[in-house]
């Protein structure tokens, strides 16, 4: 491959999460037993709620935190998140959607090339830590972004806890990899 030729990467958001808060007590067990597509976990002390559209499942405690995962944009996770509260106040709870943010956002690229690990740890060490015995991926953290990239040799890359820096995608990062 050419090192002038620029190849256009595909950047795919898996997983976004976020949290509210309803600012009222909810009754688990109302929720379990009038609510759809629930599930009760009454010895962890909450409740699984899953939306088929956006598709997300939600945790909710009784305190009234909600922790909504599935959803592919922060779009998509507020308007889950927003359908969900206006199911709970459908069931009588008087919720009132606040506290809205997002926490974690997952993401996935597959470079067009295999990389070569020990080299690619070594040409960045301070930012990359490579232990082959204990996981196959260099762990490479930008901290100005908050990211952690998990490198593969294969050329596929996972980053994580993009904490909600989601135009921030156009990364300076430094690809010495071969």
């Amino acid at each position: 491959m050419d090192a002038d030729s620029d190849v256009a990467l595909d950047i795919l958001i898996t997983n976004v999460v976020c949290v509210f808060r309803t600012r009222c007590h909810l009754n688990l067990r109302k929720i379990a037993l009038e609510g759809a597509n629930v599930i009760y976990k009454r010895d962890v002390g909450k409740v699984l709620m899953k939306l088929r559209k956006p598709r997300i499942t939600a945790t909710i405690w009784s305190s009234g935190k909600i922790i909504c995962t599935g959803a592919t944009s922060e779009e998509e996770a507020k308007f889950g998140a927003r359908r969900l509260a206006r199911s709970l106040q459908k069931l009588g709870f008087q919720v009132i959607f606040t506290d809205f943010k997002v926490v974690n956002v997952l993401a996935v690229c597959n470079m067009p090339f295999e990389i070569r690990l020990p080299e690619f740890t070594k040409n960045n060490r301070p930012h990359a830590s490579y232990e082959p015995e204990l996981h196959p991926a260099v762990c490479y953290r930008i901290k100005s972004l908050r990211a952690t990239l998990q490198i593969f040799s294969t050329g596929s890359i996972t980053v994580t806890e993009m904490k909600p820096f989601l135009h921030h995608w156009n990364l300076g990062w430094p690809w010495d990899l071969c």
